[in-house]
Order: structure tokens, then sequence, then C-alpha cells
């Protein structure tokens, strides 16, 4: 049975894919090496300048004396990410698969920008988005603990959605009852309370305990009711903090996670002891 199985996951290995792949694909997705752990290091410090660049670059005063020093270097960095990204593609198993991963969506978006100010000025501020990259390289400090711990918080997560998703749900159908109710209240004599959609807003800024205070109620019953709305906002921030702590206490998944990345769906965090991949079955 597990020569079938082997049979199977091998085919999904191109024919003409060489070793040369191979080695960059372990360089390129895994920090267990030397050079993978080197190249995440350079990519980190990429990242991290492309980001303080773009910050700089914002800055009436900085860009009107460093415009060009500015131009320079944001191509500079899109062309290092292009190759980079064109790499990725050239040592994976399937391109099509790691493109609609969320990592290769957050490389190609981080990507798009660049090119795309072309045609729409203004659009390479959205190049912020190579900050979300930082998520891949961090786990070169695998060895402190960052991978455990954040691979509990996304199962604690995953765990708890649907509870997520009831409460969610639940505070929509609070918000928009409180704000029509504060409308039917207050909207004769508040001209701050001038539609149900405004009124709705009030209604979260309230119970979330922002308190912007740009909207207020005048009257008796709707200051009652404000009072009512802010009490129940502070029972309400205790309750997703409950549920996902409530999952992490019970999280039984005490496997230590390694870097290496599946070469044919592009999934990374397996367990130290997983021989494939718990997303397609491809060996590791």
């Amino acid at each position: 049975m597990k020569d079938l199985f082997d049979k199977k996951v091998l085919k999904t290995k191109p024919e003409n894919f060489s070793p040369i792949r191979e080695k960059l694909h372990e360089i390129i997705f895994e920090a267990e090496t030397r050079e993978g752990k080197l190249f995440d290091v350079v990519l980190l410090v990429m990242i991290f300048l492309s980001i303080i660049a773009l910050m700089l670059e914002s800055v009436p005063e900085y860009y009107a004396s460093y415009q060009y020093t500015f131009l320079t270097l944001e191509w500079i960095f899109t062309i290092f990410f292009t190759i980079e990204f064109l790499l990725r593609l050239y040592c994976v198993y399937s391109p099509k698969r790691y493109i609609l991963s969320f990592f290769g969506i957050v490389d190609l978006l981080s990507l798009l920008p660049s090119y795309l100010t072309y045609f729409v000025p203004g659009l390479h501020s959205l190049m912020i988005i190579r900050g979300l990259r930082l998520l891949r390289v961090f786990r070169i400090f695998k060895l402190e603990g960052f991978i455990d711990q954040g691979n509990i918080i996304v199962r604690a997560l995953n765990q708890s959605r649907n509870k997520i998703i009831i409460f969610s749900s639940t505070i929509l159908i609070l918000v928009s009852i409180f704000g029509s109710l504060m409308y039917l209240i207050e909207h004769n004599v508040n001209s701050n309370f001038d539609s149900i959609p405004r009124s709705i807003y009030w209604s979260i800024v309230t119970i979330t305990t922002v308190g912007y205070g740009d909207i207020s109620p005048t009257t008796s019953l709707g200051q009652f009711v404000a009072s009512i709305i802010m009490l129940l906002g502070y029972v309400i921030i205790a309750i997703p903090t409950g549920i996902v702590t409530s999952a992490i206490i019970m999280d039984n998944n005490k496997d230590d996670m390694n870097t290496i990345t599946c070469p044919n769906c592009a999934k990374e965090g397996h367990d130290t002891k997983a021989i494939y991949c718990d997303r397609c079955g491809h060996t590791l």
C-alpha cells in the first residue's frame, strides 16, 4: 500500500525537474540549511529597506530633495523582488498552486503596484503590502519559538472560527438594532442622527468603546440607551478574548514544526516527523 501511495504522489513531480531546481527550492522556500537562512536574512533586510524608503518618500521635504534617489531605490527593490518571484515560480512543482497560495498572492501584489503606477499614478504606495512578507522570513527565528507559538495561535483561531462568526453576526445585529432605535429616538431633535446608517455608525463606535464623541445623544431616553450600550460594550470585549484563549488552552498539538515547504503545493509548517505533506500528500 505504501509503495502505491509513493508512486501516486511522486507523479506530481515533473520529469524535467533538475537537481538545481531542487536546490533552489530548498534555499528559497526553506530555512533548514545555512544557505536558506542566509537567503531569508537578505530578503528580510531588503523588505525592511523597501518599506523604510517608501515611508520616507511620502515626506514632502525628502521627496522634493531626493526624488530621483527614491525612484532609483524603488526600481532596485522592484527588480530584486521580481527576480526572486520568478525564481520561486521556477523551483516549485506547480507554479499555479504557489500563485494561488496566501504567500504567492502577497508576493504578486507586492510587485504589481510598481508596474501599474505608470497607468494609475499613486499606486506605488500599496507596496507597503511587502510588510506581510515578513511573516515568512521570521521562520529563521524558529529556535526562539516564534514558529511554534504562531502555529498555536493559528490553530486556536481556526478551531474558534464558528464561534467567532456567530459572535460577529450577533454584534452586527445588535448595532443595527441599537442604531435604528437611536435614530427613532433622536432624529427629530438631534441633527447628528439624520439617518439609520449614521446612527448605526454611532452604535458601532459606542459598543466598541472607541467613543469619538462626534455624535452624542441629547434626549434623556437617548442617553439612557447609550449608557446601556456602553456597559454592554465592556461585556462584549471579553467574549472573543475568552473564546480564543480557551482554544489555546485546549490545544493538544504539541509537535514541533519545521520550515520545510512542500515543493508541490507550497504549504509551509509541517510536523518535524512528517514524511508527507498534510495538504496534497507529496513526499517532503
